[in-house]
């Protein structure tokens, strides 16, 4: 599906992934709406690109139905590319010292990274299938984050893992009851990415993380998630699966 003249809405669009992505599909020529719980972030990003801006605690499924419905009139047209990137990255063990339990943590992080990118999928989605298809019959792409922790979680990590395991879980069944609509269905799982955390650490710590990434041995940079997302977009072939972008690297276990 061509970007260029299309709606497109990304989530987390004020930092990081999201950002950048929302950046590329601009620059691609879409019309672009900025969703952040960081409203002062998507603002930024929004002025800079030419988009628009709301604020969306995207775990809450009746503001992210209404969100999408403002994005949708201020935009004049109906969101064919829904980009998720909201997301939480909170730690905790499964049982800690003196026998505290995460459930708290764990709920939170489902809640946000894998409750939060079904209710975008799904008011996005319900309002894609009410377009006229494309040239290429397609009505609608939606790009889902995973993470590479889905496939080698680290300690500490299993809420973390289990949300981004649920959002590359999904993916194939949801492509599959879209395919009716010519809407498909992707996810991206990053690797060690270059985010605002990442650049705050000592440079000796950097090296001890990026130490086994295979090539290129360096921490991935967010536009090369937007490129990834901007080919899903533009090649109507993919569909239903989830693509790890991480320069070869498999997380140790700790």
């Amino acid at each position: 599906m061509q970007i260029a003249g299309n709606a497109a809405i990304v989530t987390g669009g004020g930092s990081g992934l999201g950002a950048a992505t929302a950046r590329r599909l601009a620059a691609e020529g879409a019309k672009v709406t900025v969703l952040d719980f960081n409203l002062e972030g998507a603002e930024a990003v929004a002025e800079e690109i030419g988009g628009h801006a709301f604020k969306v605690d995207v775990s809450d499924a009746a503001q992210v139905d209404a969100v999408i419905g403002q994005a949708a009139e201020a935009m004049g047209q109906v969101p064919r590319i829904a980009v998720s990137c909201a997301g939480i990255g909170l730690a905790g063990r499964i049982v800690g010292r003196e026998g505290k339990d995460s459930i708290d943590v764990f709920e939170r992080t489902l809640k946000v990274n894998l409750f939060g990118t079904y209710y975008v999928m799904t008011h996005a989605a319900k309002r894609m299938v009410e377009l006229d298809p494309t040239d290429t019959a397609e009505r609608g792409v939606i790009i889902n984050t995973a993470s590479v922790a889905y496939e080698d979680g680290q300690l500490g990590q299993a809420a973390y893992s289990a949300s981004k395991g649920g959002v590359a879980s999904m993916c194939l069944p949801a492509a599959r009851e879209f395919a009716q609509h010519g809407i498909r269905v992707m996810a991206i799982a990053p690797g060690l990415f270059m985010t605002p955390m990442m650049k705050g650490l000592p440079d000796e710590v950097t090296a001890k993380i990026t130490a086994n990434i295979p090539f290129p041995s360096r921490l991935g940079e967010a536009a090369e998630y937007g490129l990834l997302a901007k080919q899903i977009i533009e090649n109507p072939y993919l569909n239903g699966g989830t693509i790890r972008l991480d320069g070869a690297v498999r997380l140790p276990p700790r």
